[in-house]
């Protein structure tokens, strides 16, 4: 059973108003971009596999005190399931971690992932690293009640999202790259963080 990562993330994007989401490349982020545009300024757009999670970890810990979502995907995780043992051993209570498992490397064209056989279980694995509140959703239904839970957990909260390998048609292209995405990201939480971390560019 699959469904709609697009009507997932609508789900998900009706709940978040102060957090910070960290996501990965491919069709998820102009799904992304569409399904939570109030959240646009608030969510890092990323280009490499692997280090979604890590990234949302480190910014779970440089502001405890904030929501942080992670969007990864089932490529992307199975690039770093070290990541997971982080997360068991430092238990950040602060972090939501959503993994879009559509069965695919979608971005490169829709080579299989581990998980297409049925035989690896993301969130088996993640609390085999010590992640309690590691759980898949195989319907919309489930997975709304988990972004309930997940975003006010004290422990580190993980869902499995099983969605299909169909991009939302006729949505909007995000039109910045990942230059501007950063500077976007960076200045949101300045602003919101009362805080400066990058200062202005030096002119030669």
């Amino acid at each position: 059973m699959s469904y709609s990562r697009f009507e997932a993330m609508k789900l998900l994007g009706a709940r978040l108003e102060k957090e910070l989401v960290i996501l990965s490349l491919g069709g998820a982020v102009d799904e992304w971009y569409n399904a939570a545009p109030h959240m646009r300024e608030a969510s890092l757009f990323q280009q490499q596999l692997g280090c979604v999670t890590p990234e949302a970890f480190g910014l779970a810990v440089g502001l405890p005190h904030r929501r942080i979502v992670s969007l990864d995907t089932d490529g992307g995780l199975l690039f770093n399931l070290g990541i997971l043992a982080t997360l068991g051993n430092e238990q950040p209570s602060n972090l939501f971690v959503v993994v879009w498992d559509n069965e695919q490397y979608q971005s490169i064209g829709g080579p299989a992932t581990h998980t297409a056989k049925g035989r690896v279980d993301l969130a088996a694995i993640a609390r085999g690293a010590g992640v309690a509140k590691a759980f898949t959703a195989q319907t919309l239904d489930e997975f709304d009640a988990h972004c309930s839970a997940g975003l006010a957990a004290r422990e580190p909260y993980l869902v499995v999202a099983k969605t299909d390998g169909i991009l939302e048609p006729g949505i909007r292209r995000k039109h910045s790259d990942g230059r501007e995405d950063k500077y976007i990201f960076v200045r949101h939480v300045e602003q919101t963080e009362g805080v400066s971390i990058m200062g202005p560019s030096e002119h030669n």
